[in-house]
């Protein structure tokens, strides 16, 4: 386990509460991207970054919020680095960001219960077991169907409750 600096902690503090661009709701902490943040002499600072998946657009917009808070923090120079490996997980996003999914009316993923990589596939949804379902985040009914596969951003898909009748997001489990 990495011991952290009282001004590694602080600055890890300040980058993990930029927003994401893509779901405000949730703060990068609580996504999980924000990886740590490495103090490299006088007022100089690298922040380790992980994409929700490769490729994500969002990335940019996140290292350039980090960028900005750091520097009004007092951080002269910032480094934002990209890093694969662990890649994240949807196990990553914490019980406060799941909450808070929810409660902006998607629903969160559920967790994995297996540790290694994840087969992501682009045919029928796979369940994890019949006792978790994606439940509804307005009624909780487990009684809800999939739309698409794809929602408003390549994280969602598209699900309705069949007992409100709801349509919302679920964050897919990668």
């Amino acid at each position: 386990m990495v011991t952290l600096t009282p001004l590694e902690a602080e600055l890890l503090e300040v980058a993990g509460s930029v927003p994401d661009p893509e779901l405000p709701v949730l703060t990068l902490r609580e996504l999980g991207v924000v990886r740590a943040v490495h103090v490299r002499g006088q007022d100089t600072a690298e922040v380790e970054l992980t994409p929700t998946y490769t490729g994500c657009p969002a990335i940019e917009a996140m290292a350039v919020d980090i960028e900005r808070v750091l520097h009004a923090h007092g951080v002269r120079e910032v480094t934002v680095r990209t890093v694969l490996a662990p890649a994240w997980s949807t196990d990553d996003i914490s019980a406060e960001g799941r909450r808070k999914l929810r409660e902006f009316g998607i629903a969160p993923p559920r967790t994995q219960h297996a540790a290694g990589p994840v087969t992501v596939s682009l045919g029928p949804t796979r369940t994890l077991d019949a006792t978790d379902p994606v439940r509804c985040p307005h009624c909780g009914s487990a009684d809800t169907e999939l739309l698409s596969r794809f929602s408003s951003t390549a994280c969602k898909a598209l699900r309705r409750c069949l007992d409100c009748r709801e349509p919302f997001d679920h964050f897919k489990e990668l």
